[in-house]
């Protein structure tokens, strides 16, 4: 079991699902293809048809305060405008259409991604800790706190808002060197359930096998970072999904999965989920039934 006994009723869903299946596959910003833009409510549902077993989204705040699934930075290449989506109010937002998709409406507002994959869908919810005083509480509405796995950097100012908050979300923080990690180890209050190791390099302090297996000894779990990211900055000592996709997988998942990877963040969930099965017999998540949609859950206003 991972995290503290103490959380094992939030943390069941994530226990469940890494005894059943492991490593989980958490899938970077759902599948974006074709039509389906990434961050949206049906990048995730494609996400979870090619066997995720966790979707990462990234989270935004409208000037006016409404939470959308986005990533800032990516306006150009989303909607071939520079304004920063931030800036914008929600009406603004929700008129927004992806330049490259005759289907897609506008970019998906967390609260009916909630309220659409609330039961049994893990989530890693990313680059959103900005907003935690106001999101954590806007969070709590929707009753999910075991299907959602929040990260942020392992800084004092994200952990004291984790701390105060009454609902125990399960936290897997980036860590980036020894001293972040000594960071949140002993950090009161807050439910740790595993880290995400970050090493630039196969000679990075993190990326020694050892260090994953001081993680486990001590109940935490480790995310593992395949995804290439357009800046080419390895994550994870450069074993990475390229290796995997267009070399062999042995040489990137399987060297993950040798190392004691908890979890595999990728983009290329159907071809890892094949590669889990082939290695380890280990049976693809299914979602919903093919053919339509899983049903969606009741709005909460």
């Amino acid at each position: 079991m991972f995290g503290h006994p103490r959380y094992q009723d939030v943390n069941a869903l994530l226990n469940t699902d890494l005894a059943q299946r492991t490593p989980l596959i958490c899938v970077h910003r759902g599948t974006g293809l074709g039509n389906v833009p990434e961050n949206t409510a049906d990048a995730i549902t494609a996400a979870l048809r090619q066997g995720a077993d966790m979707v990462e989204f990234d989270v935004i705040r409208s000037a006016d305060g409404v939470f959308f699934v986005f990533h800032d930075g990516l306006e150009q290449h989303a909607f071939d405008r520079a304004d920063d989506i931030r800036t914008l109010g929600a009406e603004e937002i929700r008129a927004l259409r992806y330049g490259w998709s005759d289907r897609a409406a506008g970019p998906s507002e967390l609260g009916d991604v909630f309220a659409r994959f609330r039961g049994e869908t893990l989530f890693n919810v990313d680059r959103s800790w900005w907003y935690w005083d106001e999101l954590l509480p806007f969070a709590d509405r929707f009753d999910m706190a075991g299907q959602l796995v929040f990260k942020s950097p392992a800084d004092d100012q994200w952990l004291d808002k984790l701390r105060r908050h009454p609902v125990k979300y399960p936290f897997v923080p980036m860590v980036h060197s020894r001293a972040d990690l000594d960071a949140v180890l002993d950090y009161p209050d807050i439910n740790l359930v595993g880290v995400e190791l970050i090493a630039r390099h196969a000679k990075d302090e993190l990326a020694d096998p050892a260090v994953i297996a001081e993680m486990h000894q001590r109940g935490l779990l480790c995310l593992l970072n395949a995804i290439n990211l357009p800046d080419g900055v390895p994550l994870y000592a450069g074993i990475d999904d390229h290796t995997s996709v267009v070399g062999d997988p042995d040489d990137g998942w399987g060297r993950l999965m040798e190392m004691g990877a908890d979890i595999i963040q990728t983009d290329w969930p159907d071809l890892l989920g094949r590669y889990r099965h082939r290695v380890r017999g280990t049976a693809v998540h299914e979602y919903g039934t093919w053919g339509r949609p899983a049903p969606a859950q009741q709005r909460i206003s």
